[in-house]
């Protein structure tokens, strides 16, 4: 899949800009620099949701979602010694911490540390201990509780993994965080496209980057009483069960290259949806299906769930080693999905019949 320069530039830039949950504000910035010549109106609510308005008179309004948010740390406490406990902001992986780079966001700028970890030679005859929360720690390089307050480190401030996109195999964009700001870029790309084919939509459509879904969908939550749509397609991403040690009976059977992934759950509307699918299937867009039991775990809930109840949708994109600092897309997934978004807006019209009765 071929991308504009101009758009992977923003991508890299976008991917390797922090963006914690909760101190979002950065990374949001890169995103409205960006989508700012394709929109009519670019507005921010009061915790840091930015969205774009293309047509921002029209009553019936279309939104295409995504999450802004990406998983990190909390300092907790700092021992005498000078070293730093933390507890989780989002759905960070003790296990993957022991030996990684991390950047403290203190208040004086940011410090380098470290996760470490006991050697290998002191662990002999000994039971083999597991990262957890409890034993997790960082060192920044200070001898006392004292000299890590002098470099600008309290309790509260923000951790992040400083890992950065490449490109691998010509195959794959890889970095940390695409879970979900690949989402930001797509939806960014969508309304490129609108802007640059020229297209006339008969609606309102809000690209929408929401903050805070790592912790419980609540960006998305606000942002759907602020806007009240009458449609919403949420992008975010999902499992490649294809790498081992995941069950596929308990996962579904998703696979990077194979195309997004149209979600069948409670929230999902089914004419929004079978929108989608027939969209893929006249224009030839390779996708997969999957199902979700109770909830699907994404923003589609809270936009489902909210005003009384917004049809809804949810296209995924298959990512390998999700809450890791190498987390995996396929570049023709990504392509295929921004190509599915912007087909099946073109087909939305507000007369459509969205009861199910």
């Amino acid at each position: 899949m071929k991308f504009e320069k101009k758009s992977l530039k923003f991508l890299e830039k976008y991917l390797n800009t922090s963006s914690p949950t909760g101190y979002e504000h950065r990374g949001q910035e890169v995103w409205m620099d960006y989508i700012r010549p394709y929109v009519d109106k670019i507005e921010v609510d009061h915790y840091g949701t930015c969205y774009g308005i293309i047509n921002p008179d029209a009553e019936f309004k279309v939104v295409i979602e995504a999450h802004a948010d990406e998983i990190s740390w909390y300092v907790n406490y700092i021992t005498d010694e000078g070293l730093i406990y933390v507890i989780r902001n989002g759905g960070s992986d003790q296990s993957i911490a022991p030996s990684k780079v991390v950047h403290i966001h203190g208040e004086k700028g940011i410090v380098k540390g470290v996760f470490g970890w006991p050697a290998i030679h002191t662990r002999t005859n000994q039971n083999e201990p597991v990262p957890k929360i409890e034993n997790i720690f960082i060192d920044c390089g200070a001898t006392s509780k004292k000299e890590v307050e002098e470099l600008g480190i309290y309790v509260g401030c923000m951790i992040t993994y400083p890992d950065e996109f490449f490109e691998m195999n010509d195959r794959y964009f890889v970095c940390r965080a695409l879970d979900n700001r690949i989402g930001g870029f797509m939806i960014a790309e969508v309304a490129r496209l609108i802007k640059e084919n020229k297209k006339t939509l008969p609606f309102g459509l809000y690209i929408t980057n929401s903050v805070q879904e790592e912790v419980g969908l609540y960006g998305a939550d606000m942002i759907a009483d602020t806007i009240k749509p009458n449609i919403a397609i949420v992008t975010d991403v999902t499992h490649d069960t294809t790498t081992p040690m995941i069950e596929k009976k308990k996962e579904g059977d998703q696979k990077c290259g194979d195309g997004p992934v149209v979600f069948f759950a409670p929230s999902v509307h089914h004419t929004i949806r079978e929108l989608i699918i027939d969209t893929a299937k006249n224009k030839k867009i390779p996708f997969q299906r999957a199902a979700a039991s109770r909830a699907t775990g994404t923003d589609t809930d809270a936009f489902a769930h909210s005003n009384g109840g917004v049809p809804s949708a949810l296209i995924s994109l298959p990512l390998r080693y999700m809450h890791t600092t190498v987390e995996m897309v396929s570049k023709e997934d990504v392509g295929n999905v921004i190509k599915l978004i912007y087909e099946t807006l073109l087909k939305i019209t507000p007369e459509m019949k969205l009861k199910y009765h």
